[in-house]
């Protein structure tokens, strides 16, 4: 099991590091985990994204819908 070193009560990391961040760990692994997809959840909920960060999110939506990427507790 992998463990980000951000939490996202905590997270004063901007939106695009932590983004980045999650879209290597999850690539590199093909899982998600609960962690990481609350974290995403955070920063979609909390600041105004550019389009970057949209695509990022956008592209590990897409890697799931095709069955890249799994989604594990």
């Amino acid at each position: 099991m992998r463990l980000l070193n951000i939490s996202p009560a905590k997270s004063v990391l901007p939106a695009k590091t932590v983004l980045e961040e999650v879209f290597t760990q999850v690539m590199s692994s093909s899982v998600m985990t609960t962690n990481e997809h609350q974290l995403i959840q955070s920063v979609l909920s909390g600041d105004d994204l550019d389009d970057d960060e949209y695509a990022i999110i956008n592209r590990l939506a897409y890697c799931i819908r095709r069955g890249w990427v799994k989604l594990v507790e």
